[in-house]
């Protein structure tokens, strides 16, 4: 009985012990179950790595094994923004200008990007120094006037910002395992220091460029002119050339028709050409003084008929006898014209 009743105690104490063993174990195998499990959100990246060495890179999400030894950092797969600080640059007319820019970007290789920046802050100073630089090289491509433009086109703004834009995105991913996925200028301005000066120069050029255009259309327009000019000239030559030859076609047609009418009927030839002379001569401004005898007064004769013209006959004798000397004959005018006084008649005929 005694020996029994001192075999229990030991009983029971490895049966404890036991106990402790197995829950010491089964605690351990839970601890190195929980340390091979791992969960990867939807808007993560897990990056497994073993004694400082990447091994893989995990991105669907959900549960997922690892070795206990094993550590595994989240990365962040959203998109991000940063805003470089403003700073300021030389266009290539020698302007400064000050510029404000935006990047929004994302980590396309989680691996890349551990292993030079490892955190989102590092990345961010890393990336404004890269986007500072490549606008500080393409703003030196461009003048500063070719930033302000009225007319839709003329601004070379969005091709800086695409330039700048291309830039970066070949130098980040490649780089920092960083994707680009826009990159923006806010704000492209003169310093307040120099704005004043700046603008007086540029209305300076724009004056010199709107002189330069002057004097070019003055010249064209003279060119123009004389260009003109010289074409009224040979049309109205060529013109007053045809006018003349027209006109002396129009003559030989006319003595044509004269010659036949007079071939026809001489008298009435006669008749027709005092009638034009006639008209030629006497208006309401014109007084004529003409001998008695002159060939004009035939139509006026016989009341106003002449069939025949009538042949002159000698003057009579002067009275006393003898004729009127010759040098009175001659000295006699045989016309004269003066312009008619105001409210005299439209034609006197003295014979």
């Amino acid at each position: 009985m005694k020996a029994t009743t001192g075999q229990r105690p030991a009983t029971s104490g490895i049966s404890a012990l036991w106990r402790l063993l197995l829950l010491l174990t089964f605690a351990l195998l839970l601890m190195a179950i929980y340390g091979a499990l791992f969960t990867v959100d939807v808007t993560h990246y897990g990056v497994v790595s073993r004694f400082g060495h990447i091994v893989r890179v995990v991105d669907a999400p959900g549960l997922h094994l690892k070795l206990p030894f094993e550590r595994v950092v989240s990365v962040d797969r959203r998109l991000l923004y940063s805003k470089p600080a403003q700073a300021e640059y030389l266009t290539s007319d020698k302007k400064n200008v000050v510029v404000r820019s935006l990047a929004l970007w994302r980590i396309a290789d989680p691996k890349r990007f551990l292993e030079t920046v490892r955190s989102r802050a590092e990345a961010e100073i890393q990336l404004a120094d890269v986007v500072l630089a490549e606008i500080g090289a393409a703003l030196g491509n461009y003048p500063f006037a070719s930033f302000v433009s009225a007319g839709q086109g003329e601004s070379r703004f969005d091709a800086l910002v695409d330039q700048v834009r291309s830039a970066v995105q070949a130098y980040a991913l490649p780089g920092f395992g960083i994707e680009v996925v826009d990159l923006d200028v806010r704000q492209l301005y003169l310093p307040e220091a120099n704005k004043q000066s700046v603008f007086e120069r540029m209305k300076a050029e724009r004056g010199k460029i709107a002189k330069q255009f002057r004097s070019e259309g003055e010249r064209d327009a003279n060119r123009m002119i004389a260009e003109a000019d010289r074409e009224k000239t040979r049309i109205a030559a060529e013109a007053y050339a045809k006018a003349a030859r027209t006109e002396a076609e129009g003559d030989a047609q006319a003595m044509r028709i004269y010659a036949d009418a007079f071939e026809r009927d001489p008298a009435f030839y006669r008749f027709l050409r005092t009638l034009q002379a006639y008209e030629t001569v006497l208006d309401d401004q014109t007084t004529l003084f003409l001998p008695a005898d002159a060939e004009i007064f035939a139509i006026l004769q016989d009341d106003g008929v002449a069939v025949e013209q009538p042949a002159i006959e000698p003057e009579s004798p002067v009275a006393g006898g003898g004729e009127r000397p010759a040098g009175d004959r001659d000295e006699r005018p045989r016309a004269e014209a003066s312009d008619a006084r105001p409210g005299a008649p439209a034609a006197e005929v003295v014979p």
